[in-house]
């Protein structure tokens, strides 16, 4: 059971990226489809300074600026141009894909350096390491991980503990009434997606540089996708977030689990599950009735400040 829990923390770390990237973009008000994307170019572009530097921190760097860039694309095109957020959430997925498939054509098949597996290998955190199932669970792995943990933390205490984080709740519950307190709300919508997006880069790196080091098309598997409903189902909470990252995940690898311990199960079916459960979680959010467990009220909405 410890090493399942232990697997289950590795496959939801890059829906746990991808998820606060999303949560971010959301307290902005602005609703971002393009996750999959965004992880993609991540992904592809973190693997390939990866390969070639054999830097993991140009790695992560590559990682982080693609998914920024795709964000910036969104952004202006929804903030800037005030296009239909939806469509342009899409589009942005149709092209992170395109874009993953272009880059990485001609590193199909290809393993990173050994310095970037060593870079990624799992530490244990002295004492806390030793605490029975907690311990291996959250302080036996990779430095990613750790990072991670340490980004749910950062943002709680901003969303949540700071005027500015406070400033961001009032831009994505009233963008116009934010506007009239003297916030501004183009620049903080403009900085929050773009720290989402470079969120939902390090996810997708997740995959291709620590769960899968080879590279291969469509490495991030729809996690966008769940990644979406997740924000949902933590009710747009960081802390809930990582408890829900931690759930799904283990629903990917429970294939895996089972076929280890005898249980012939179809793969196909155990492959559904993380998106059964997706279905389940949004239509289980349409019964969520108090008010901390509802969306930002100006989610989706263009921001014309002449309309105010």
């Amino acid at each position: 059971m410890v090493s399942f829990l232990c697997a289950a923390v590795i496959a939801g770390m890059p829906l746990l990226f991808a998820t606060l990237g999303e949560l971010i973009t959301e307290k902005a008000g602005n609703l971002n489809l393009g996750v999959e994307g965004m992880m993609l170019m991540g992904a592809s572009c973190g693997f390939i300074a990866g390969y070639i530097t054999g830097n993991p921190i140009a790695a992560i760097l590559a990682a982080i600026i693609a998914g920024g860039i795709g964000a910036a694309i969104y952004a202006f095109l929804t903030i800037t141009l005030m296009s239909n957020q939806v469509v342009t959430g899409l589009a942005l997925t149709i092209f992170g894909t395109g874009f993953a498939s272009f880059v990485g054509k001609d590193y199909v098949g290809k393993v990173l350096p050994d310095t970037i597996k060593t870079f990624f290998m799992k530490v244990e955190i002295p004492g806390l390491s030793d605490i029975p199932v907690i311990g291996p669970m959250f302080f036996k792995q990779d430095i990613f991980a750790y990072g991670g943990y340490v980004i749910i933390i950062l943002i709680s205490i901003y969303l949540y503990k700071t005027r500015k984080g406070l400033n961001l709740r009032a831009v994505g519950e009233n963008a116009a009434s934010a506007d009239a307190s003297g916030i501004n709300v183009t620049l903080y919508k403009y900085v929050h997606i773009l720290i989402g997006g470079a969120l939902c880069g390090l996810g997708g790196a997740y995959m291709s540089l620590v769960t899968v080091p080879v590279w291969q098309e469509g490495v991030t598997g729809g996690r966008g996708w769940i990644a979406v409903a997740l924000v949902i189902f933590a009710s747009w909470n960081p802390v809930k977030a990582f408890a829900g990252s931690l759930l799904f995940g283990g629903l990917s690898i429970l294939g895996i689990r089972l076929q280890s311990m005898g249980i012939h199960i179809s793969q196909y079916l155990v492959d559904m599950l993380p998106y059964l459960a997706t279905v389940v979680v949004l239509i289980l959010s349409t019964y969520k009735s108090r008010k901390e467990d509802q969306p930002p009220k100006d989610l989706g909405n263009a921001y014309f400040r002449e309309e105010r």
